[in-house]
């Protein structure tokens, strides 16, 4: 495998940039939460920096690289949008780990991302084309889920809070489907496939593309079990209420 140049990384900067955002979250945007739920909106907050921002620098990454695709090397700004969302991920893991130590879930989801992105950007310089796809597809529900999120964590205390928590879950659960039930399996099938055919071993090692494909999948099936839950919740609790009308 031939020896890739590295662009600058910008990971530090980044890592400073989302930790500011969470401690200023912390102790100044939601100072006037309870301190149970105080710790998972900082969390989201910080979500909210990076995802659409990312999804916009992926997709621009992605356009200006007329050589795109599975195995192309990746640019100095694919590497920027990767240095950008694993500065994210490090420091939400580290709220994890401070916080919701017990939340093996979301540690090991945090885990395995941090592992594909890593690989990506530091041990074989391409495919940039793919993960960025992937953390488009992953970050374009990250907007309206992370408003639901804090919606939910308040939906108990605010009544504003309550209706717009009703009034997003339909279309929140409809997008977040078509993206991780469809779209996000659709694409790994063909990133999949050509993977298959060997095209990329000279510039990805086998263990590497087998290990992202592994874990991309299980985290379009955690999100596909995750979100069939929330579709069943909601039924019942549309038919619990037309039920309490009819009484």
């Amino acid at each position: 495998m031939e020896t890739q140049f590295q662009s600058p990384s910008s990971l530090p900067l980044f890592f400073c940039m989302f930790f500011f955002i969470y401690l200023l979250a912390h102790f100044i945007v939601f100072r006037n939460w309870s301190p149970k739920i105080r710790p998972e909106a900082s969390s989201c907050l910080i979500s909210l920096a990076h995802g659409t921002p990312a999804v916009f620098l992926a997709t621009r990454a992605i356009i200006a690289d007329p050589n795109r695709g599975f195995a192309s090397p990746n640019t100095n700004f694919q590497n920027l949008v990767l240095d950008y969302s694993v500065a994210y991920f490090l420091m939400d893991l580290l709220h994890y780990l401070v916080f919701s130590p017990s939340d093996l879930l979301f540690i090991g989801h945090h885990l395995a991302t941090l592992f594909v992105f890593l690989t990506c950007r530091y041990l074989v310089g391409h495919g940039a084309f793919a993960i960025l796809v992937l953390l488009i597809l992953a970050e374009i529900t990250s907007f309206c889920q992370n408003t639901w999120t804090l919606a939910n964590a308040r939906k108990g205390e605010i009544e504003f809070a309550a209706k717009l928590y009703a009034f997003l879950s339909p279309p929140f659960y409809v997008l977040y489907s078509i993206v991780r039930g469809i779209l996000g399996p659709y694409f790994v099938y063909q990133m999949g496939f050509f993977y298959f055919t060997g095209a990329a071993n000279s510039v990805i090692p086998k263990w590497v593309w087998v290990s992202w494909i592994v874990v991309v999948m299980g985290a379009i099936s955690v999100s596909i079990m995750w979100i069939a839950n929330l579709w069943v919740e909601l039924y019942r609790e549309r038919t619990g209420k037309v039920e309490k009308k009819l009484r």
